[in-house]
């Protein structure tokens, strides 16, 4: 069942509880507990403006619960208890049995005319026959675990009444565990807390209520922390260890460690009656620095019962019998106590949630970053096995890292004041955007942290959890409220308040329930731009090199919606679609844009509806290894992009497409595409000519390279208003800023002065590890090309094409090479660009042809540099036939003494440029 599908259920299921009920009057001499709410399954019936929670709903396996503040709730709202009646015996049931215990009598008789059979009991015993229970919170018996497995097994159980006065009780008693209501309820997901209600009178809201006020959180946590960190003042996490970051997002769930900015590496929560701790690498379970946690911490999840404590990694077996408790060697068992495994466990995940929830403890150990890795395009959060368990009880493990280092423990009467933790912040943040409430510095300063924490939890799409739903429910409050910063390059943004917002926008609309009535809060300058209905595109594909954008020559305005008809030739083939061309995602103190303003969708029916919050022009994304041809997409609606592709647009087409009104234009060559701003197209009267520049750009770019001047993908240029670094960077597509569009389209311009920068990116990509030194020539031999393309196809001399190729600044740099020891420390960018430049001029581009050649037929290369080194001489020597040892010495390269040996029948280069520095 989908998530979507379980919400509607949720909703279904609060409908027939209030039905017929238009409010609820709270007011009165009885006062209530607030009801604490955590897992999938729990859901409030009625909230005040406070966000406290005094009545609630919830499931536990095939069986249903409803859950009071107050028994006096039990006679003052008659209609909702046979509401509730109804709903807890079962869908499709009729069974009119009800047993209900003596102490609150009144429930059966205000039952007495109505359909249902009431019986008085003393206590819950397996022989009642009834299909509910009525209790309050106070009598669920000596063993409250066979009320447990009534519900589990489908039964129902109405339970009323309030804890505040029980924990003013001395001696003081952790609520959530030892108060006998919670014994029953908490495993279902419903706490009955010791904090009084505000009383009210409520109308009965149409949908499931929410409020930014139930953010908060459910316990302080201080007891817990001051018995796990007993002697911990610091957390050593070895040097070299990269673990996950672990979020923590649920009412019940609090961080241990974290590092100074924030990020979680150790956690703990509580779940129905049982707790968990997490930590997110494995290796730290049986790490001897946190022995002395692990032991307060194996106790804190065994909660005094002493039991058998079961381990599953064998490596963890001798730090967890440090306890002191009874430790074995085993997999997962119901009669465990405790139970220790790593967060790649995929066996009996629904069992052991349910183990925790009726009282176990869990101990987890595990990373999701390499799992990340390993599965890209899938979410960390929804489908990597560990957080199948985790995400339920309030904790996720992320695909993001953190290293070693020594972190200082929180003190646990500081804690909730001085550690960031998600939902607290989330819901200050909401306090002080819809009631004006001041942050703190130290709040501030994680604001961006929330965000991107934000962001992350929306992914979950956990849409049938009572706490994702207030999340998203508070998000879309609080963007409504606010607004979302217009971001551009004449406005940019700094603040942590606007990082935030610009986070969280487009992740909201995607996941809230009326994404059409948030649209004009996110985006306020949207006008309607012309578009063209049932436009159809030809697929002719064959993705040799690698995953490719086929380009539609179709924009989506933003938040515009439209659907995809899709061949079923590629239908669950691993192809998707994209919207936007810019998919740098940004972490910049400045933003002159959003983070992240692109979308995908997987292809996986016929007919697919697409949108983003932000627009972009709409792309097919075909996967490696892929071949299709003739196949057809037909796009319902969508606004035509500026959008020229050789020996197809026609100069006379061109005219009439230039003028179209998206905001981004496309300009598709041979083995190249250029993506721009609209409006350096506009007055572009002949395309055809800057076809040819470019087509004889990356024929040039395969020559040198040694490869077919068919490329097998064609490289893209995306010209935007902010990239994640540098003015360029590499990559598919290379992205450049937006300042860069007229000099790609500039035929006279690149002829006169050269596009050094632009050849510099397309030669990133013609890199090779088995010829590459990193980091010495990372920015040295893309230059190969730079040169190469000036002299050979815009006929720019090197010294004029960039201003570093000037004789005198070669020379300069050798010679303050050559004073400093020959250094490779020093042998980098344009000291190492010298070098080649040497060879060039000895040997000319046809040596390095050549060369590049040699390797495309060579195989298991030298991993090291050093290695590398020694093969690129003696591939060099052998094509020239000389013994370029000397030269290469000469630069300081370590040549070992076998290639010395292996070129040595070669005649020497002996007159070498660098003979003269000796």
């Amino acid at each position: 069942m989908s998530n979507q599908a379980v919400q509607r259920d949720h909703e279904i299921a609060y409908m027939s509880l209030m039905q017929g009920l238009k409010q609820l009057d709270f007011r009165g001499p009885s006062v209530p507990s607030d009801l604490v709410l955590i897992g999938d399954h729990s859901f409030p019936l009625a909230m005040n403006s406070q966000g406290q929670v005094l009545m609630a709903a919830s499931l536990y396996g095939s069986g249903r619960i409803v859950v009071l503040g107050h028994e006096y709730y039990l006679t003052l709202f008659p209609a909702l208890v046979e509401n509730a009646l109804k709903w807890l015996r079962g869908d499709g049931s009729d069974n009119p049995s009800v047993a209900v215990h003596r102490n609150v009598q009144a429930v059966a008789d205000n039952l007495s005319r109505s359909s249902f059979q009431t019986e008085v009991v003393g206590s819950f015993s397996n022989d009642l026959k009834a299909a509910v229970y009525v209790t309050d919170a106070y009598s669920v018996g000596a063993d409250p675990k066979d009320l447990v497995a009534f519900l589990k097994a489908g039964g129902g159980v109405l339970m009323a009444g309030q804890a505040w006065s029980w924990a003013a009780d001395p001696p003081k008693e952790n609520t959530l565990l030892n108060f006998d209501g919670n014994k029953v309820s908490g495993v279902a997901g419903v706490y009955i807390s010791d904090h009084p209600a505000e009383l009210e009178n409520l109308p009965v809201y149409p949908q499931i209520p929410s409020s930014f006020m139930a953010l908060v959180l459910g316990k302080d946590f201080e007891d817990d922390l001051q018995f796990l960190l007993q002697g911990v003042s610091e957390f050593t996490l070895p040097n070299g260890l990269t673990a996950s970051e672990v979020l923590v997002h649920g009412p019940l769930a609090f961080p241990i460690g974290t590092t100074d900015n924030g990020q979680a590496f150790l956690a703990g929560a509580y779940y129905g009656q049982g707790r968990v701790i997490v930590v997110t690498h494995e290796g730290l379970l049986w790490n001897e620095e946190l022995a002395r946690f692990w032991t307060s911490a194996i106790h804190w999840l065994d909660e005094g019962r002493r039991g058998v404590v079961g381990v599953a990694p064998d490596k963890a077996l001798a730090m967890v019998s440090k306890s002191g408790l009874q430790c074995k060697k085993t997999g997962f068992k119901k009669d465990l106590s405790v139970f220790v495994c790593t967060a790649s466990i995929s066996d009996h995940l629904e069992e052991i949630q349910n183990f925790v929830a009726e009282g176990g403890g869990l101990l987890m150990g595990g990373h999701a970053w390499y799992w990340a890795q390993m599965h890209r395009g899938k979410n960390p959060l929804t489908e990597f096995s560990g957080n199948k368990i985790l995400n339920k009880m309030g904790l996720s493990l992320l695909g993001t890292t953190l290293s070693g280092g020594v972190y200082k423990a929180p003190v646990p009467s500081q804690a909730m004041k001085n550690t960031y933790h998600f939902r607290h912040l989330l819901h200050r943040f909401a306090r002080h955007v819809t009631v004006g409430e001041e942050l703190s510095k130290h709040e501030e300063e994680h604001l961006k942290k929330l965000g991107t924490d934000c962001a992350t939890y929306l992914n979950m799409k956990a849409h049938n959890c009572c706490s994702y739903t207030q999340v998203v429910a508070t998000l879309t409050d609080v963007l409504k409220k606010s607004g979302l910063p217009q971001v551009s390059d004449s406005c940019p943004i700094k603040s942590p308040k606007d990082h935030l917002l610009l986070s969280v926008g487009a992740e909201v609309y995607k996941v809230c329930p009326d994404p059409d009535a948030l649209l004009p809060h996110l985006i306020q300058d949207n006008p309607l731009l012309p578009v063209v209905y049932n436009h159809k595109i030809k697929i002719n594909v064959n993705t040799e090199g690698g995953e490719d954008w086929v380009s539609t020559g179709l924009y989506l305005s933003p938040g515009m919606k439209t659907y995809i008809s899709i061949p079923a030739v590629i239908v669950n083939k691993g192809w998707q679609i994209q919207i936007g061309c810019q998919t740098d995602r940004l972490n910049a103190k400045e933003l002159k844009r959003p983070p992240c303003v692109h979308e995908r969708f997987p292809v996986t029916s016929e007919m697919i509806q697409v949108w983003n919050l932000w627009g972009g022009l709409i792309y097919l994304v075909a996967p490696p290894k892929t071949q299709v041809q003739g196949a057809e997409v037909t796009v319902q609606m969508a606004v035509p992009a500026p959008y020229y592709k050789s020996g197809v647009t026609t100069e006379a087409d061109w005219l009439l497409l230039r003028t179209a009104p998206s905001p981004w234009a496309e300009l598709e060559f041979d083995n190249i595409i250029l993506t721009v701003p609209s409006d350096a197209v506009r007055n572009l009267e002949r395309p055809d000519e800057v076809a040819s520049l470019w087509n004889d750009i990356m024929r040039a770019i395969a020559d040198l390279a040694a490869k077919p001047h068919k490329f097998p993908r064609k490289e893209r240029f995306v010209a935007e208003v902010q990239i994640s670094h540098g003015w360029m960077h590499a990559g598919y597509p290379i992205m450049a800023h937006k300042s860069s569009a007229a000099g790609l389209l500039n035929v006279k311009n690149a002829r006169t002065n050269g596009i050094w920068g632009s050849i510099h990116e397309l030669g990133h990509n013609q890199q090779r590890g088995c010829w590459e030194f990193p980091s010495h020539t990372t920015e040295c031999t893309c230059n190969l090309w730079s040169v190469y393309v000036h002299e050979e196809v815009l006929g720019l001399n090197r010294a004029k094409a960039h201003s570093a190729m000037s004789v005198e600044k070669r020379s300069a740099r050798a010679k303050d090479y050559v004073k400093g020891g020959r250094q490779l420390s020093s042998w980098s960018m344009w000291v190492a660009l010298e070098t080649y430049m040497q060879l060039q001029e000895r040997f000319g581009w046809d040596a390095f042809k050549k060369v590049f050649a040699a390797y495309h037929k060579m195989s298991n290369f030298p991993k090291d540099n050093k290695g590398k080194m020694n093969l690129f001489t003696e591939t060099f020597s052998q094509t020239v036939g000389m013994d370029l040892t000397g030269f290469f010495k000469a630069w300081g390269w370590p040549i070992d003494a076998a290639s010395e040996q292996k070129l040595s029948s070669l005649p020497p280069w002996s007159d070498h440029p660098m003979v003269q520095y000796d």
